[in-house]
């Protein structure tokens, strides 16, 4: 179940309605979907075939086009990262500089662990959004963010998309933005 902290005074929310009811405050979407459903043997699975990609997206079909259908996504695909990731680090560099998007950010977290740095409100600053198995996050258009993985550095999400070529990672600077 996904947490928050907020970073300027360090105060955690927890529980699924409250995390809901914070982000929902924050006009990011949240929802919770049943990881359990996943076959056993890609529940800790971190390297996908194809194949594998594919039974994943077939196992969340409905909840897929659900979401997908009531908010306009048109396009989803699978990414897993772990240490077996080639230039891993690198990418994480990437991920790791707040930016924004002109598509909404979405993420399916299938298995493993992930962490959503997010510019809230005025009155709140960041805050991070712990995520893990069945949590679901959009992050919308425009708001400055970024992901990274947590210490077990293994995460599987699904991807959803508006536009067919994904999205593109806009550098939002911001003097207040303090690495944790």
């Amino acid at each position: 179940m996904a947490e928050i902290r907020i970073r300027n005074t360090n105060e955690r929310i927890t529980g699924e309605q409250n995390v809901k009811a914070f982000l929902d405050k924050q006009e990011v979407l949240y929802e919770h979907w049943n990881a359990a459903k996943l076959p056993a043997e890609l529940q800790e699975k971190f390297v996908l075939t194809d194949d594998e990609k594919a039974q994943i997206l077939s196992t969340f079909d409905a909840e897929i086009r659900d979401l997908a259908n009531r908010r306009g996504y048109r396009t989803w695909d699978v990414i897993a990262l772990s240490d077996a990731t080639p230039n891993l680090d690198e990418l994480l560099k990437k991920f790791e500089q707040v930016h924004t998007h002109t598509e909404d950010e979405v993420r399916a977290i299938t298995a493993g662990k992930g962490i959503f740095i997010i510019k809230g409100s005025d009155d709140v600053g960041y805050f991070d959004v712990e995520l893990e198995a069945g949590d679901v996050i959009s992050v919308p258009e425009n708001k400055p963010h970024f992901f990274t993985l947590m210490e077990n550095r293994q995460i599987v999400a699904v991807r959803l998309f508006i536009e067919t070529e994904g999205w593109i990672a806009h550098p939002f600077e911001d003097p207040t933005f303090q690495k944790a």
